[in-house]
């Protein structure tokens, strides 16, 4: 939903750059953020002691609002995260404890503090915890404070239940409650905080659509919604995820290195998206950047990774990135900044198949991956390729610096270190 008649700065760098999928009466909420400072805030479940790189378009968007002039939230979900959200889930979320949710919110914190500036003042962000009212409220004062403003019928439509009910998943009662929860964040934030805006992915279109009217109801103030496209690979992949696992955004979850790696590896076709969604970028400069062609392009994709890492993990790091990766594919050089796996000495001395070498270390997903690529040409120890996956990797491998390095192909390298 691009919309170039808007007037506000922030609407416009939105719908630009590509974040809008769906706005509730955008007319309006356009107006209030051309006229003055707006609050906004997005939700996030503690389920992880990290957030993954699927969760950067909401923060982005919290960041472009804070650039524009408007004040952003950062919702913890510490009330939330007790039951769990069933949009786009088939079977209920594992509960934590309040002690793993606390540990959870913890490691979350640390990315925020990369792309906003915090405090109390004028738009600097402000981060709450839903729990501070959810647990509140009594049980019949939530029903009869809120139960009348929901009907049945209306929630048996919103995707989040339907879709569950169609696949013929059980929803539980605990989880039916969630977008009650989650309308009643928003009500408290308009109260609380003046907020009037929530945002976040297409999959939160009913539960955001519920806020809105929730406020509007009980509070009788301006209310609005706005979400993100879905967001995949060019190739139907999941954003944020790898056969390798998530693409985390604590370093100490994922190297920078990874992180850089991540981004370097995009496909062709999502370069331009990526760039507008995940840099601050000039529109001209990443117009020019998507039309590179051939191998040029893979120009582009490094200036995508080393901008996404600077944003996340500063400036050197980015930069430490990508020399080492220059260095490794281009010069052939190792260096201590690649990822480096332990594994017994002992292990390597009885000697290892490769296939279950490159599964165990996180080069592939599993063995019959590593054997189809070591087939291919796609499997190199010490930069020699094996083509038989079920070759044995042993001491003698290792090369002058004790190590054993393994590549898949030029976009993954890893050194085995024995210990």
């Amino acid at each position: 939903m691009t919309e170039p008649s808007f007037k506000s700065d922030f609407l416009r760098t939105l719908g630009e750059r590509g974040f809008i999928h769906q706005c509730t009466d955008a007319e309006a909420l356009d107006a209030m953020a051309k006229d003055g400072m707006i609050t906004a805030y997005i939700g996030f479940d503690a389920t992880a002691s990290s957030l993954h790189a699927g969760s950067l378009v909401q923060i982005m968007m919290l960041r472009w609002l804070q650039k524009t002039g408007h004040k952003p939230i950062v919702l913890m979900g510490g009330g939330t995260t007790k039951v769990g959200d069933p949009s786009g889930k088939d079977t209920q979320r594992q509960l934590l404890d309040d002690a793993k949710i606390a540990e959870n919110m913890a490691g979350i914190k640390q990315v925020f503090t990369k792309f906003l500036s915090f405090g109390e003042d004028s738009n600097q962000a402000v981060m709450v915890n839903n729990d501070d009212w959810l647990s509140g409220y009594g049980y019949i004062e939530f029903l009869r404070t809120f139960g009348t403003h929901f009907t049945i019928n209306r929630m048996m439509t919103f995707d989040s239940v339907k879709l569950r009910l169609e696949r013929e998943q059980p929803l539980t009662f605990l989880e039916f409650n969630y977008m009650l929860m989650q309308a009643v964040d928003f009500r408290e934030l308009n109260l609380r905080r003046n907020c009037v805006l929530q945002m976040g992915g297409s999959d939160q279109w009913g539960n955001i659509v519920n806020g809105v009217e929730l406020t509007r109801r009980m509070n009788a103030a301006p209310a609005f919604g706005l979400t993100t496209p879905l967001l995949t690979t060019a190739s139907g992949a999941k954003m944020g995820k790898t056969a390798s696992g998530a693409v985390w955004l604590n370093a100490d979850m994922l190297s920078p290195y990874d992180y850089w790696q991540y981004w370097r590896n995009a496909e062709d076709r999502d370069v331009g998206r990526f760039l507008r969604l995940f840099t601050e970028l000039p529109l001209d400069e990443i117009a020019r950047l998507e039309a590179l062609e051939g191998t040029e392009i893979n120009e582009a994709k490094k200036v995508l990774a080393d901008e996404a890492t600077r944003l996340l993990h500063g400036d050197e790091a980015a930069a430490t990135a990508r020399d080492t990766a220059q260095k490794a594919f281009e010069q052939g050089v190792l260096s201590a900044d690649l990822p480096t796996v332990e594994i017994p000495a002992a292990d390597l001395r009885e000697g290892i198949m490769l296939a279950a070498l490159a599964t165990r270390i996180g080069l592939t997903a599993s063995n019959g991956e590593a054997r189809r690529l070591a087939q291919g040409g796609g499997l190199r120890v010490n930069d020699v390729a094996i083509s038989d996956g079920n070759q044995t990797i042993s001491e003698a491998d290792l090369n002058a610096d004790g190590v054993i390095k393994l590549s898949q192909g030029k976009k993954k390298i890893f050194l085995v270190k024995p210990v």
